[in-house]
């Protein structure tokens, strides 16, 4: 098979650590995380061919985020808010350039 299901499988890391100890979802992924999804549906984007959005459990980058990462070539993303979300769509999963402002190494 020459080519993936889908362009961009984006996962985000939702995961939930007790204690108040620093993690994604404290962060507001799953809201993010949902927001991305109907984005990417709003933009006839989603499915095969285009973009899967994705739940993901620990990334164990707690300390970077909230995270996400973008496969196939696996480029990890720290985001705050909306705005970021939009730019990646914008630069990365629409016209295929990284977000160099939002990479982690």
């Amino acid at each position: 098979m020459d080519e993936s299901y889908y362009k961009y499988h984006v996962f985000f890391c939702i995961n939930k650590r007790d204690g108040g100890k620093q993690c994604c979802e404290n962060a507001g992924a799953t809201s993010i995380r949902d927001y991305a999804k109907k984005k990417s549906k709003e933009l006839g984007i989603a499915g095969k061919g285009g973009v899967r959005i994705n739940t993901a459990g620990c990334l164990n980058r707690c300390s970077e985020g909230p995270v996400l990462v973008v496969y196939p070539a696996a480029v990890w993303y720290a985001y705050v808010d909306h705005e970021d979300i939009d730019e990646i769509f914008e630069k990365h999963l629409v016209q295929g350039s990284t977000v160099e402002r939002l990479l982690l190494p």
